[in-house]
């Protein structure tokens, strides 16, 4: 017998893992995504890196071959959701990593309101409650494409695809889930109250 194939990483490591602005940047995206530890940050963004690499290869050459991997690739990317139909190969590479994260499994089930929060979609997930299609899934960094969206759900056997369970969520907490806004747009009408308040301040002392 010879050697058992080698695994290889599927991921890379930051060049500069220290660096403040990637620390602040990698918390956010494992607290915003309920993620569990940040290589799952580091595989997505070599996702994303190796997509780019391929686009740039891509623009570099020419004839048959060249015109048919641009086609396969963008398919892929649209078929992900990635890009809108009208969009091209030049609109790849302003893809960020945030893109690829709300494509996975685990973010869609909690913004189709299935689970209280991203951790608890987690879980499901994790826990074998949930499937796309007639597909069990276990894995919360599945991409999920345009056309499964609609296929996403609990499996008939599993507690929770009683409506009434305790930890399914209501439909006053679906629709609360719907309009809370983001962290950015708290924090911008903040500042505009701020604002407004401090020009109050200013004309009564005038």
């Amino acid at each position: 017998m010879g050697d058992p194939k080698k695994i290889r990483k599927k991921y890379t490591t930051p060049s500069h893992p220290w660096q403040r602005s990637n620390l602040e940047n990698e918390a956010r995206l494992v607290k915003e995504y309920g993620l569990i530890r940040k290589k799952e940050v580091w595989k997505v963004n070599s996702l994303l890196k190796k997509i780019k690499a391929e686009v740039k290869e891509i623009a570099a050459s020419e004839g048959e071959k060249a015109e048919k991997d641009k086609n396969l690739l963008l398919k892929k990317l649209k078929s992900w959701g990635l890009l809108k139909p009208e969009q091209g190969i030049d609109d790849v590479l302003v893809l960020e990593t945030k893109d690829l994260m709300e494509r996975r499994l685990q973010t869609l089930v909690f913004k189709k309101g299935m689970s209280k929060s991203i951790d608890q979609a987690r879980q499901f997930i994790v826990h074998g409650h949930i499937k796309v299609g007639d597909k069990k899934m276990n894995t919360p960094s599945y991409m999920v494409k345009t056309g499964e969206e609609d296929l996403i759900g609990f499996i008939g056997r599993s507690s929770l695809s009683d409506p009434e369970h305790p930890e399914r969520v209501s439909k006053k907490e679906k629709k609360l889930i719907k309009e809370e806004p983001k962290a950015e747009e708290k924090s911008t009408e903040e500042n505009k109250d701020e604002k407004t308040e401090d020009k109050k301040q200013e004309s009564n002392e005038k």
